[in-house]
């Protein structure tokens, strides 16, 4: 190798740093990971709460049985068989509160368009076309297809075409209508319940084709809860990175990365102490790394143009309440159309997500359960309230709390008396343990435009540094995050000559 010694420095142990540090050990490096927090995973948290576990992390996995080149990667990072896995049942339910239809989103796809139907018989159109991609995508793997195989630096045109070829049968699901966003696709629906449906069935700004592969892979039995918390899946992978001779050093929060003659040569942590090494990975945010830890040199016009333009998923709202009180019928998942609006974040909000963990028993005691609702908010919101004053701050999580528990009342009678335990999850407790800018959950939103775009891993006048995570990633998720890392050091095994293992 040309490095000036084979050791690596990963920041942070996400998803995509801890996949790294998998693969760098695998390829004869020595690396460490120095992670701000005390506990792997980053926005792929879990927590305990007065004998309840609350997950605020992974909803499911994708491709988490054999047959996918995603699969082949989970195992190659250790997180599977490993990690116990439960097959979802369902995509989940839809329900309007005011006009009280509701929809099972089954992974019966003839039931599902009869349902469709019956409740939207004016929209059988919509509904035919939707479901023609989900059923044309069925049996294709996808994620294998799709950017699994180079990053881009080294996606050279040849193994370009090899992925085009390979989605030759389906490419016409992947333009045309089926590219529009979701929000522009709803607006041919005449219900505006249905609208609604459409939009919820993931974000409004994806296109088509994403919600259709999601609705593919459930209706091929290939989307899995774990049993038990994400952290679980985080720490399957943290245990396979030490048994490779890796180290991680937890409440290490770095706040430079040093650079000599324009190669990144180490960093300086939070206590001042300095660490080197021959090459260093970011899997942190990646602003923070960009503008901050390298103090904004290397960053080009069109990443200065991306980091000020490009939008970002919105933080999300966590209020979890641990019930003295089982709920084996409610879907895992439901997405809900209030009759009338919340107050949550500052602002009214009429769409709210309904977790359900009835299908662990690791997440509460016997005979209990959690039950956890999720609202996009506003970062500035929920930063400056605790800013300004830290009493105002928790006055609201508990103001909130007390709000949504009212609602849950109507649904529940009586589960107000049966509640033990109430945790609420800000935006800004986000940021606070993953230092995630303005404590987005995930990185770029995703919409066609960006689904089409490659980011570099590398920045422009700066050897031996790679990024990896969401922030390099048009796609999001966990699958994204651990091809990511694995990504990165590919790269480093070409630009040091050596064959990637």
């Amino acid at each position: 190798m040309t490095s000036v010694s084979p050791t690596v420095i990963i920041i942070g142990a996400g998803l995509a740093g801890l996949s790294a540090g998998v693969f760098a050990q695998m390829n004869g490096y020595q690396s460490r990971i120095f992670e701000h927090h005390a506990v792997p995973g980053g926005v792929a948290a879990a927590w305990r709460r007065k004998g309840y576990l609350i997950d605020g992390g992974i909803h499911f996995i994708m491709n988490h049985k054999p047959g996918s080149k995603i699969y082949d990667l989970y195992c190659q990072v250790g997180a599977l068989p490993a990690m116990p896995m439960i097959d979802l049942p369902q995509y989940g339910r839809f329900v309007d509160e005011a006009s009280g239809k509701s929809l099972t989103i089954t992974a019966d796809l003839d039931r599902l368009e009869a349902d469709l139907k019956s409740l939207f018989p004016q929209d059988a159109a919509v509904t035919e076309c939707l479901l023609s991609a989900v059923r044309g995508l069925r049996g294709i793997d996808l994620g294998g297809s799709i950017g699994m195989s180079q990053p881009p630096e080294l996606n050279h045109w040849r193994h370009r075409l090899t992925e085009l070829w390979s989605l030759r049968k389906v490419f016409r699901y992947f333009s045309g209508i089926f590219g529009q966003s979701m929000l522009d696709f709803s607006s041919r629906a005449q219900s505006p319940i249905f609208r609604q449906f459409l939009q919820s069935l993931f974000l409004p700004e994806v296109p088509i084709y994403f919600v259709a592969m999601m609705l593919a892979l459930v209706a091929d039995g290939q989307v899995g809860l774990i049993d038990g918390s994400c952290l679980d899946f985080v720490q399957a992978i943290a245990r396979n990175y030490l048994s490779l001779g890796g180290e991680i050093h937890y409440r290490s929060t770095v706040e430079q990365i040093l650079v000599e003659d324009d190669r990144a040569v180490g960093v300086r942590l939070a206590d001042g102490s300095i660490h080197r090494a021959g090459a260093v990975i970011s899997a942190g945010d990646g602003y923070n790394t960009i503008f901050n830890l390298l103090g904004g040199k290397y960053a080009s016009a069109a990443i200065r143009q991306r980091y000020q333009t490009w939008q970002t998923f919105k933080p999300l709202l966590m209020i979890n309440f641990g019930i003295n009180r089982t709920f084996p019928d409610a879907a895992v998942f439901t997405t809900i159309h209030l009759k009338e609006p919340l107050h949550i974040g500052g602002s009214p909000t009429s769409n709210l997500i309904l977790r359900t963990f009835n299908y662990s028993q690791r997440f509460a005691p016997p005979g209990k359960s959690v039950i956890q609702a999720e609202f996009e908010t506003e970062w500035d919101f929920w930063n400056d309230l605790q800013t300004h004053s830290r009493e105002a701050y928790e006055q609201e999580k508990e103001r909130s709390a007390s709000e949504v528990l009212a609602w849950l009342e109507t649904i529940y009678p009586g589960i107000t008396g049966q509640v033990e335990m109430t945790d609420v999850a800000t935006p800004y407790t986000t940021w606070r343990y993953t230092l995630n800018r303005r404590g987005a959950w995930e990185g770029w939103m995703i919409d066609g435009k960006k689904m089409l775009t490659s980011i570099e891993r590398t920045l422009p006048g700066l050897d031996d540094f790679y990024m990896a995570g969401q922030w390099v990633e048009s796609w999001g998720g966990i699958t994204t995050a651990a091809q990511s890392g694995r990504n990165a050091i590919r790269q480093m095994c070409h630009d040091d000559g050596e064959a990637f293992r």
